[in-house]
């Protein structure tokens, strides 16, 4: 966001200093001793292949400091593909792990103890049948759902207005998104319902501003449907709200941007939901690095840049933290660069003493100038969309319109030398070929095989049966998710509940 600046910023440029951490509006952080008390979880988002590789990389990022799993599906999952079918061909197991059935997604997890490792699940479209294989994965190791932490995305608005995975209409979609936040908020006391995604916005092309407006007008629209329409408690609703948001490079932007989200949030449950609990005005949020910021030219800079990125996500106060790898300009991450990002967490917390002090960068007058400018832009916005309508806004694309126009202004001044790119546009340097992670076909042959014999081994009857079944629900008034998880107990696979539902 290009926000006119002065040379410096003196006390005269400071409204009102914040309150100290732990105090409404939380804009210096939630807790007054943060990362002392409890630092940010490392959570390496990860998914590729087979469910066998990609448990192995699970396996392989615990055994080496991770602190819990956050799953990357690949797009037939996403959309609601079985690995046989034929518009899943090419992009099986390209950007995450393929999953069919309740079987693929045991293998997913073997030997990952549930009631102790979070699980954070990157899934929209299919978050209802995903989850619904968590649960039914954890009934049958005898984990209590009450034991179950960790995320599931299920975030549908964001796909309309920059990401693009929906596969439903956008009214269904938000039926099947509260159904399945609905039964988490009274079936899963630990486990997050949401995770309400600035990410994808930014990644598309928004600008800090856009991302935090956008995601909180999302935000406000299942807050609606669940404390209004469904009658749930707001205080069940917003303990276990969580948002996801981008750190990009502009290191004192990305702090002031955190920090103007906290104080936004925390007004927006107040006084929008009347909610004074003060533990659910605490704006809880994981952070990934941007990955659009990465360039394949030049590609070991990145590492440079997720670095910067993942400093300014834990200035800003983030509650866990995904580090890009170096080489994801150019492909899945190896397992030398998924290394590198992992232990440039570490060094950021074990070695530079980040951890020492609550909102470190508080108190700077630039620091404290911007997080106000932000959050003022950001209220404006919101209001302006809200005025228009916020659910005609996705409807029309006009939301959508906004990021795309932002989008092209930023690659204009890329393309005019206005916006320096290191190794891109600027100081561009010799570089070795680099041989990029690559998914082995026979592996993928080996994923479609098992689901055929998992295809045979069931009442066909019964099959079709259940899928009439959970097609009626789309006129009836229920919510869906007992029909999806009876579903899974008969062997349905996820493309099978997906089509019965469209």
């Amino acid at each position: 966001m290009n926000f006119d600046k002065k040379a410096f910023f003196s006390a005269s440029d400071v409204e009102q200093a914040p309150p100290d951490p732990g105090n409404f509006p939380f804009t210096r952080g939630i807790f007054a001793e943060l990362y002392k008390k409890k630092p940010w979880t490392i959570r390496q988002y990860s998914g590729f292949g087979t469910p066998e590789q990609t448990n192995q990389r699970f396996h392989e990022l615990i055994n080496n400091g991770q602190e819990g799993i956050s799953i990357a599906f690949d797009l037939p999952t996403q959309m609601g593909l079985d690995a046989d079918d034929p518009k899943a061909e090419g992009e099986l197991g390209k950007v995450g792990v393929s999953i069919s059935t309740l079987e693929d997604f045991e293998i997913l997890l073997k030997d990952i103890p549930l009631e102790r490792i979070s699980i954070s699940m990157t899934i929209n479209s299919t978050a209802p049948i995903l989850m619904g294989f968590l649960i039914k994965l954890a009934e049958k190791r005898g984990v209590s759902l009450s034991k179950l932490r960790g995320t599931v995305q299920n975030d549908i608005l964001k796909e309309f207005i920059a990401r693009g995975t929906q596969i439903y209409p956008l009214e269904w979609s938000l039926k099947l998104n509260s159904d399945l936040s609905e039964y988490c908020i009274k079936n899963l006391p630990n486990f997050n319902w949401s995770s309400i995604s600035g990410y994808h916005i930014r990644e598309a092309g928004a600008s800090a501003v856009q991302e935090l407006a956008f995601t909180f007008i999302n935000a406000s629209i299942y807050f609606e449907e669940l404390i209004h329409n469904r009658n749930l408690p707001p205080e069940a609703v917003f303990r276990r709200t969580s948002f996801f948001f981008n750190c990009m490079l502009n290191l004192f932007e990305e702090v002031a941007k955190f920090r103007a989200a906290r104080s936004i949030y925390a007004k927006m449950v107040r006084d929008e939901f009347n909610c004074l609990d003060e533990s659910c005005q605490k704006l809880k949020f994981h952070t990934q690095t941007g990955g659009s910021a990465l360039t394949s030219q030049g590609y070991y800079n990145n590492i440079v840049r997720a670095c910067i990125q993942s400093l300014a996500a834990v200035l800003g106060g983030t509650q866990s933290l995904h580090c890009s790898s170096f080489d994801e300009a150019l492909g899945l991450p190896t397992d030398e660069s998924a290394l590198v990002a992992l232990r440039t967490q570490q060094i950021i917390r074990y070695e530079t003493g980040i951890v020492d002090v609550t909102d470190p960068l508080g108190g700077s007058y630039y620091v404290e100038w911007l997080t106000n400018k932000i959050e003022k832009e950001v209220t404006k916005l919101i209001k302006e969309i809200k005025d228009i309508g916020a659910l005609n806004c996705i409807k029309s694309g006009y939301i959508k319109n906004l990021i795309e126009n932002n989008a092209y202004q930023m690659q204009l001044e890329i393309e005019k030398g206005e916006r320096i790119i290191v190794g891109v546009n600027k100081f561009s340097d010799f570089q070795k070929p680099y041989k990029p992670f690559k998914v082995e076909n026979s592996d993928l042959n080996y994923t479609k095989q098992r689901l055929e014999r998992f295809k045979k081994q069931r009442d066909l009857k019964r099959v079709k049966e259940l899928m009439d079944l959970l097609s009626k629900q789309k006129s009836a008034d229920t919510n869906i998710m007992p029909f999806i998880l009876q579903a899974i107990e008969n062997k349905l696979t996820l493309g099978e509940i997906s089509m019965a539902l469209r």
